[in-house]
């Protein structure tokens, strides 16, 4: 399993989005207390960092 992203719930508690190498499946897991809190915002800043559409682009016609 690899970690992809962050999902935020509705109660604000965080979990981690897993993939699996193998399938593809897709599972999630609430963070814990002994989680490495850079990694984790590290990951919830990844779609920023290196988003998936160039951004000089948005609002160009």
């Amino acid at each position: 399993m690899e970690p992809i992203a962050i999902e935020v719930r509705r109660d604000g508690e965080w979990a981690i989005v897993h993939r699996c190498t193998g399938c593809g499946t897709l599972r999630t897991n609430r963070v814990a207390g002994d989680d490495h809190e850079l990694s984790l915002l590290a990951l919830a800043l990844k779609p920023i960092a290196t988003p998936a559409f160039p951004l000089g682009d948005i609002g160009r016609r």
